[in-house]
């Protein structure tokens, strides 16, 4: 933490600015090497850069003393012209006066370690630069506003509380004190079980809106699947052929559907057979079907559109039939992928899908990581074990309730902050 740091803060390339960020003790010298004197904190300042001499550059300078910083310690950011040259002579420049390159995610890991973020807003961060759409950005704003650390902490105190109840009625446990502190010490674990499984209960809802919602598109050769992802896409993403079997693999496309993130695959066609590359072919596509949502497209002009699909199919979310330039009649969405009729009533209601899927009237914030969802249930095993402590063994109680509290603690990191820092950081940017 002694070490004093610098990155690229903006996007590498060719640009018409660059930003370059410095935190750490040598933040404020180094100002004054390239710059001359320190200038008002948090104010932009034009100056000439250049150190022994040599001429970096003319650059927007600012200065941000310890502690009002983003990491905490003392920071500077030169905004640059954005050419490679200048940026590396600047980069030189700074090395030459003691400083180091970061590591990814290192800005926000000081951040955390100096109390100036917990890890959930530091998460939210990396969201945030991640973010493709506008439901994905409206997640990890409400995230970085600390949305998430307030429902954790709020629970955190709760089970502190519910502690202090534990351990009184083991100090207590001779007297009828005791045994009303244990009786309320088990009334909060239980209801803070209901409260960690009704947020558990999501159908992965926070997860799939960060990460995209996966929807598999199934049917059987022939169908149309191929065109239906490349009309879904606007863009060749998978062949097309009259030839049955041409998609013998898993073929995916990211889209923008109403400002969510969707991942659409497309899959081969699904039939009985005993050929060993289609059957390999098959059982990935039903593979890929299990969780998310699937689309089964169908021939609707054929007379029995269902033949040969295999047992085990899931059913799906959305049921289409394909085709209807020949002239057939259908319950539900029809379409003619030759002639493009029907395919912005499809977009229509898969986008009412999707929102059904990942929106919901709960206010409470989403969960967003496995990390997340791994520690709440570390600690709902422990309150649910710790309900089972008998009356006359507090102290069973009082252990689970602190194991359930140290679970929820690292999901901000309050507790054995440590151990998280390398998973939480190690797939940030550099210069964040």
């Amino acid at each position: 933490m002694n070490s004093s740091i610098f990155a690229l803060a903006s996007v590498p390339g060719r640009s018409g600015v660059a930003v370059v960020r410095v935190s750490g003790p040598a933040a404020g010298p180094a100002i004054q090497a390239l710059a001359g004197p320190l200038p008002s904190p948090r104010q932009a300042v034009l100056r000439r850069l250049a150190l022994d001499g040599h001429a970096i550059d003319q650059a927007l300078l600012l200065w941000f003393p310890a502690p009002h910083s983003f990491t905490g310690e003392d920071v500077a950011e030169f905004h640059l012209h954005g050419g490679r040259a200048v940026r590396e002579a600047l980069f030189s420049a700074l090395m030459g006066l003691g400083l180091r390159p970061a590591e990814p995610g290192e800005f926000s890991r000081r951040a955390v370690e100096n109390g100036k973020l917990d890890l959930t807003r530091a998460e939210a961060i990396a969201d945030l630069v991640d973010a493709e759409t506008p439901a994905q950005l409206r997640q990890a704003l409400r995230q970085y506003d600390g949305a998430l650390a307030d429902l954790y902490e709020g629970w955190r105190a709760q089970l502190i509380a519910a502690l202090g109840r534990a351990e009184a009625a083991i100090d207590f446990s001779d007297d009828s004190v005791g045994e009303s502190e244990f009786a309320a010490a088990k009334n909060a674990a239980q209801q803070m079980v209901q409260q960690i499984e009704r947020h558990l209960d999501d159908s992965g809802r926070g997860e799939s809106l960060r990460e995209g919602l996966r929807l598999t598109i199934l049917g059987p050769p022939n169908a149309g699947k191929s065109s239906l992802i490349n009309a879904l896409a606007r863009r060749d993403v998978a062949i097309v052929s009259d030839t049955p079997g041409t998609t013998r693999d898993v073929v995916e496309a990211r889209l923008d559907l109403g400002g969510y993130l969707l991942q659409v695959a497309d899959t081969a066609g699904v039939r009985q057979t005993d050929e060993p590359v289609e059957a390999e072919g098959v059982r990935r596509a039903l593979a890929h079907a299990q969780g998310g949502m699937t689309l089964l497209l169908l021939d609707g002009s054929l007379e029995n559109p269902r033949a040969g699909l295999p047992a085990g199919l899931p059913e799906p979310d959305l049921l289409v039939w394909n085709k209807s330039d020949l002239g057939f009649v259908r319950d539900g969405i029809s379409i003619s992928l030759k002639t493009g009729d029907g395919i912005s009533m499809l977009l229509e209601m898969l986008q009412q899908k999707v929102q059904q899927k990942l929106e919901s009237g709960d206010t409470a914030p989403p969960l967003t990581r496995p990390r997340h969802r791994h520690a709440l249930q570390e600690a709902l095993d422990a309150l649910r074990h710790g309900l089972l402590a008998p009356e006359d063994r507090p102290e069973l109680l009082a252990e689970d309730l602190r194991l359930a509290m140290r679970a929820i603690g690292r999901i901000t990191g309050v507790v054995d902050v440590e151990e998280l820092l390398d998973f939480v950081f190690r797939d940030f940017c550099i210069g964040k």
